[in-house]
């Protein structure tokens, strides 16, 4: 893409929650989703290690920083911040310690091996008493009216989805790109070649950790409250969609996932209007049609109907990574 074409996106993203004032929190919610998808394809897309407990990052995120701001004291928006941040780094730390565990494990072995993460964070988050219980946990109050709230976590979720995608961008054109690529390829020859891959892994996974940790903190206050099945460690919702929504656009690209949650939110905000009480059957046929016919994404559908321009667009990309 040319420098103009960010700037469009930059001013319609801008301008968006002023031009639908009434559907700030969907757009909000359609940054969030960016953030999942992308951060899910770190590992799944990039790296082809397919981990279906990446969810249980983004409820410490949401627990540290709510817990913060209720005993820290401190004015709203410096125990947001501060608290976002320290989701974050708990998160990163989790997931060095069980990541050096669990990635040990290759491919379905690892896979499975997630599987049990949020349920089990789900139930020893249900059982302890100082973040809340089975109560759930209440967040401050944001202090200002309610259209103000929504504004202003619509452009904090924005400001962190263009962190996040900008620092993909800037981590996938260098040797951590080659380094993750090639293990998805062949893990064997990538270790043959002198790649730590374990330390690669670990690495991803804790990339993937500090995006999710951070926004988690942010979707707690939005929502206004967190619960530990269902909100938090909400591995049938959140904890599927990302990895959907990476699929559905493109696994293994940095645009992939992007179109993959635009086109995801805009379609379930859409079963929600058109299909109440119908909606999740809907979604169903909606996964149903993703495997069926784009198994590849809608990026793998592009490359096979335009194979000459898109064959372009990656030579430009692996022209940017052997130049590093």
């Amino acid at each position: 893409m040319r420098a103009w074409h960010y700037l469009i996106i930059l001013l319609l993203a801008v301008s968006a929650p002023f031009i639908l004032p009434d559907y700030r929190t969907q757009l909000a919610f359609l940054w969030l989703m960016v953030i999942l998808a992308l951060s899910w394809d770190i590992m799944g897309g990039q790296m082809g290690y397919n981990s279906f407990g990446n969810i249980i990052f983004f409820g410490i995120g949401m627990y540290v920083c709510a817990v913060f701001q209720r005993d820290s004291g401190l004015e709203y928006f410096q125990g947001l911040l501060l608290g976002m941040g320290l989701g974050g780094l708990a998160a990163v730390i989790i997931a060095l310690i069980i990541g050096n565990a669990l990635l040990g494990m290759r491919g379905h072995y690892f896979a499975i091996g997630t599987l049990g993460l949020s349920v089990v964070a789900g139930e020893l988050a249900g059982g302890w008493d100082y973040i809340g219980a089975g109560s759930g946990l209440t967040p401050p109050l944001y202090p200002g009216e309610i259209s103000e709230r929504n504004v202003f976590f619509y452009f904090l979720f924005f400001v962190w989805a263009g962190i996040t995608f900008v620092s993909l961008w800037w981590v996938y054109r260098g040797r951590f790109g080659l380094a993750i690529n090639a293990i998805r390829d062949n893990e064997d020859k990538a270790e043959a070649m002198g790649i730590y891959t374990t330390r690669y892994k670990v690495s991803a996974w804790t990339l993937s950790a500090l995006f999710l940790g951070v926004i988690g903190g942010g979707v707690g206050n939005l929502i206004g409250f967190i619960d530990p099945k269902d909100v938090a460690f909400s591995g049938a919702t959140f904890g599927v969609w990302m990895i959907l929504m990476a699929i559905l656009g493109g696994k293994g690209s940095l645009w992939g996932p992007v179109i993959g949650a635009i086109i995801f939110h805009v379609t379930q905000e859409l079963f929600w209007t058109l299909f109440l009480g119908w909606q999740r059957v809907a979604l169903g046929l909606l996964i149903v049609l993703i495997v069926v016919f784009f198994p590849e994404g809608i990026l793998g559908w592009l490359r096979q109907r335009y194979p000459h321009r898109m064959r372009d667009a990656n030579n430009s990309t692996e022209k940017n990574k052997l130049n590093k």
